[in-house]
């Protein structure tokens, strides 16, 4: 199977260009780079889970590119420990995880790192983009000051000090549609000022997710810079040529969970199919972990049935107003009204975020016979992470590694534009 051939022999592997991933998370951008043959210099993120999640997933590159794809399986199976897991992989490549904050105290020691590392080879792109709280509308709506005083908002000037000290051919900077309008614009601007004065031609997009084969409705601010001085205008990014349905497609095959159940490994209960292996989610493996999903008590399961049966039956969502008085607890009945909602289970899913980590309320699994929360698997499916991709830290670690993250399949979709220029 085409499918197969991919993930034992993958072509990805022969390395063209060389790049920085900043601000990396667990690694979704990255991902889909190294699907494009890009080959990571160094990944440079400030969560210790995070960057354990970066250094399993660099174990899986290398046991799979040295045919010995066994071993990572005996790591998921938990039959080696972690430090069994990492043993046999070059201590250089593990070294290119760099957990660290990016702030003017650290990045020249972040530089130091990153240049033992490359050994003079050429940086040709730097990808990534800082944490997008500050900028996201729903931040600053909850923050009282709406998020003006919040030093994230300029992170990306230390995004520019890469760019400056590293010089690559490209750079692509991911961040939430909020980018666009937070301070009234101002940040946007001085950062596009910023890229054009270290000698950058800029162009910007907002990308759909859906449109690369995510299921999942999902809009993120592109921008990409080319060191030129002539204008460079954004390139077409094609769309995926395959789709699927949420509860048909990329949810079907898992097993079945009531609220708390813990499957860190199962099997699959049916075949794969044609989206899950169009969009990399499966591979030649029998079985799957971290389909785990959080408890929820009696009253939240109450009104997760109502509002599964009110879009099941009616396609419409539930107000938090509507709800039976008894099981009413907030006195806000005029704002925030959709805090209960059930994923699309016919078209695609509404945005997965770091919230999902606090509670499942706003991710419920569309269907009457199994009322509960949406498992770490499914949401890292919903964002197009392949089934092999493990997230360290535990289950609250992993929903918040999955919500920050960029999808994969968005990710590599770019990648492909990029590596045509």
């Amino acid at each position: 199977m085409r499918f197969e051939k991919l993930f034992i022999n993958p072509k990805y592997y022969l390395v063209s260009m060389n790049f920085i991933d900043l601000f990396a998370g667990a690694g979704g951008m990255s991902e889909g780079f190294i699907r494009e043959g890009f080959h990571p210099i160094a990944h440079v993120e400030m969560s210790k889970e995070a960057c354990e999640t970066l250094k399993t997933r660099i174990a899986y590159h290398y046991f799979n590119l040295k045919n010995q794809i066994h071993i990572y399986e005996e790591y998921l199976k938990n039959l080696i420990s972690k430090d069994d897991l990492l043993l046999n992989v070059p201590i250089k490549k593990l070294d290119s995880v760099i957990q660290c904050e990016i702030s003017s105290n650290t990045v020249h020691d972040i530089f130091k790192k990153i240049d033992s590392l490359r050994q003079r080879k050429k940086i040709d792109v730097i990808i990534g983009g800082p944490p997008c709280q500050a900028y996201s509308v729903a931040g600053r709506s909850r923050d009282p000051n709406g998020m003006k005083r919040d030093q994230r908002n300029f992170l990306f000037r230390h995004y520019g000090d890469f760019l400056a000290y590293y010089k690559p051919k490209f750079f692509v900077f991911e961040n939430v549609l909020g980018l666009l309008s937070a301070g009234n614009a101002k940040y946007f601007q001085e950062m596009m000022l910023l890229f054009k004065s270290l000698g950058y031609s800029i162009d910007y997009k907002v990308i759909n997710a859906e449109d690369c084969g995510v299921l999942q409705k999902r809009r993120r601010v592109i921008i990409i810079g080319k060191r030129a001085k002539f204008n460079f205008i954004f390139p077409e990014i094609k769309k995926a040529g395959f789709s699927g349905k949420v509860k048909r497609d990329l949810f079907s095959d898992l097993p079945f969970l009531s609220p708390g159940d813990q499957l860190d490994f199962c099997n699959y209960t049916k075949p794969s199919n044609s989206y899950l292996r169009d969009s990399f989610i499966r591979d030649f493996s029998s079985f799957v972990t971290q389909h785990t999903c959080r408890m929820n008590n009696i009253r939240d399961l109450e009104i997760y049935a109502i509002v599964i049966n009110k879009w099941l039956l009616e396609s419409k969502r539930l107000k938090y107003s509507e709800l039976p008085k008894r099981l009413i607890k907030h006195n806000n009945l005029d704002s925030f009204l959709d805090r209960y909602k059930v994923i699309d289970p016919n078209g695609f899913s509404h945005t997965i975020v770091a919230h999902i980590a606090k509670d499942g309320h706003y991710y419920i699994y569309p269907d009457a016979k199994q009322i509960r929360s949406i498992s770490v698997r499914e949401a890292a499916r919903l964002q197009s992470f392949p089934d092999n991709y493990y997230f360290e830290g535990g289950r609250t670690a992993a929903y918040k590694q999955i919500g920050n993250a960029v999808p994969p399949l968005m990710a590599q979709a770019i990648a492909k534009t990029l590596k045509k220029l």
